[in-house]
Parts: C-alpha cells; sequence; structure tokens
C-alpha cells in the first residue's frame, strides 16, 4: 500500500471520528439538558416537629429546633398558612414563645428548605387526640382511629398530611399508635398532622 494511500485512509478514519464525536455530542447534550429541566425542583413534602427558636420576620425565616438538638432554617413566603395561632398568617408566629411546639411542613429546593404550612401545638394550638390506626385511606383524604374504649372515628386529613402519609411511605400504618393534630372545622375534626406515640 502506497503511502498516499494510508495517508488518505487515516484522513478518512479522523474525519469519521470526528463527525461520529459531533454527532454523538450533539444527541447527548440536548437530552442530558433536557433530563435536568424534567426533574422536579422540590421533593416530596415532608412534615418536621420542633420548638420554636427564633422567627425573623424581615428576613422571611423561621429557625426551629428539632428533639435532638438540630436547628434547622426554613424560609417562607408572605402566604404562609399558620394552623393553630391566634392570628392568621405570618402575623401568628410575632405571638410564639421560643420553645412553643410547632410542625414546618416543608419543602426542599437544591438551595433551602421551604415552609408551606406551620402548626401551632399545645396550648393554644391544635387539639390532639390517641388512638389506634385502623385505616388510612389517601384517596379520600380520611385516617380512622379505635380509641381505648373500643369507639371508632374517621377524621378528614387536609391535602398536606395525606401527601405526607403517601411520602411516608407507610411508615405509620394500620394498628400503629398515634397521636393526632387536628382542628375543629365546620364540625368536623380535621387531622393537619400524626405521629406514632412515643
Amino acid at each position: 500500500m502506497s503511502r498516499s494511500t494510508r495517508d488518505a485512509q487515516c484522513q478518512v478514519a479522523t474525519r469519521l471520528g470526528l463527525t461520529l464525536t459531533l454527532a454523538l455530542g450533539t444527541v447527548l447534550i440536548p437530552s442530558t439538558f433536557a433530563h435536568a429541566q424534567n426533574r422536579p425542583p422540590l421533593q416530596e413534602p415532608i412534615a418536621l416537629e420542633g420548638t420554636m427558636k427564633r422567627f425573623y420576620r424581615a428576613a422571611n425565616v423561621v429557625v426551629v429546633t428539632t428533639m435532638d438538638g438540630m436547628e434547622h432554617v426554613y424560609h417562607f413566603t408572605k402566604d404562609l398558612i399558620v394552623h393553630g395561632g391566634k392570628k392568621s398568617g405570618v402575623d401568628a408566629l410575632e405571638g410564639l414563645r421560643e420553645g412553643t411546639t410547632v410542625v414546618i411542613h416543608h419543602a426542599t429546593t437544591e438551595s433551602r428548605a421551604l415552609a408551606e404550612e406551620i402548626d401551632v401545638l399545645g396550648e393554644g394550638g391544635l387539639k390532639s387526640t390517641e388512638g389506634m390506626v385502623t385505616n388510612i385511606d389517601r384517596r379520600n383524604r380520611e385516617i380512622t382511629i379505635r380509641y381505648n374504649n373500643g369507639k371508632t372515628e374517621t377524621l378528614q386529613m387536609t391535602s398536606r398530611a395525606a401527601a405526607e402519609a403517601e411520602a411516608a411511605n407507610d411508615e405509620s400504618g394500620e394498628e400503629d399508635r398515634i397521636v393526632v393534630y387536628y382542628s375543629d372545622e365546620a364540625g368536623r375534626k380535621v387531622a393537619h398532622y400524626f405521629k406514632k406515640e412515643s
């Protein structure tokens, strides 16, 4: 084989390799970009119980200390919903003392945790009841509990409580003893948050 023939074959192979590389790059880069764009920005909603530490209205931030002593910082918007407070919305946080038990319903972006709802527990906050879970109907957003006296009661769940129960992947299942925090709305108990009894 002559030298000119070999040089011609090398040039063809180089062009073919370059063309193939460019073609693959054209296919892979947009699909990677599209995959990144399709990624959901928020994780599943979750609830975290803790105590109020600080409230910074001007910065739209609340700091909560969990039972293990860790401090968590949550950002919130002006349309934050607060259940069980003496006032409505963000104004309800103004009157909360340090150490007040709260549940933060939040979602997380890549950069920060966003408080979407806050439940105030204990004195002046949501009411509570205890019993055994006999059924969780996420489709109809209902939870049925059996009390020590044998009576059963079905409570409506908020959409957020139902979503958190789903995200917990049946962590609180049937026949678990739980504490349910609820409000009375239009003559019916509405469960905002529940947890296994410790």
